[in-house]
């Protein structure tokens, strides 16, 4: 990955991989990444960014006014947390085995985290519980999905993915960010299903988009869903 700038334009240039056009992408940190194809020079990739410019400055802009409902949250009684879309309130509690667990509709986080270890320790509860929901279910929405897509996966890994979602493995294993958990049912399903058509289609192109509406008519619905809301899904 080359940083490069193009006017006042700073994006992350990615090493081309077969693809035939030019992908650019705003991550959720609002770096602007791009991939080209893999003949292209830097040269060539900057021509590209220029030409696309008011597109960046446009997406850019937008990025801004949708982070601007970035959520922070607190480890107090009461404060809310997501999961699976719905939102469970916090109860700090004494005696209990496990660091977090969410019992009787609440999340019931033990004190001795908060206690022993602050609000990193806290948010790491959280972050455990996720990836362990998260492997199980998304382990369960691949395998009902991929058929759908035609697709074989050599597996899935649950972890921290910084500002991305998910990726798609060259080896065919599928990354999602715990941070899906957050999400609703049929965002999840929408990401999975996003992972699982770029084992036909690296890019985005239309032919990619196509193989997504064979087997979820709705997706830019949900796709839109995730642009607006993707902010608020933290700990």
């Amino acid at each position: 990955m080359m940083p490069r700038q193009v006017g006042d334009i700073e994006y992350v240039l990615v090493p081309g991989s077969g693809r035939k056009t030019t992908d650019i992408v705003i991550e959720r940190d609002g770096k602007v990444v791009v991939r080209p194809p893999e003949n292209y020079t830097p040269e060539q990739a900057d021509a590209v960014v220029h030409s696309k410019r008011m597109w960046i400055y446009r997406n850019l802009a937008e990025w801004q006014d949708l982070n601007a409902t970035s959520v922070t949250r607190e480890w107090v009684n009461g404060e809310t947390f997501l999961y699976l879309g719905a939102a469970y309130r916090l109860a700090l509690v004494s005696g209990q085995d496990k660091a977090l667990q969410l019992k009787d509709g609440r999340f019931a986080l033990s004190r001795q985290v908060i206690e022993k270890g602050g609000s990193e320790a806290a948010r790491q509860a959280f972050e455990f519980f996720y990836v362990d929901k998260g492997q199980e279910r998304l382990t369960q929405r691949v395998a009902y999905f991929a058929p759908k897509v035609g697709v074989e996966v050599a597996g899935i890994k649950v972890k921290d993915m910084g500002y991305r979602w998910a990726s798609c493995g060259k080896s065919g294993i599928l990354n999602f960010h715990w941070k899906c958990m957050m999400a609703p049912p049929k965002i999840i399903d929408y990401i999975v299903v996003h992972e699982l058509c770029h084992l036909h289609h690296r890019n985005h192109t239309d032919a990619y988009w196509n193989e997504v509406d064979k087997v979820m008519p709705d997706w830019r619905e949900r796709k839109e869903w995730l642009r607006k809301h993707g902010a608020s899904l933290e700990v």
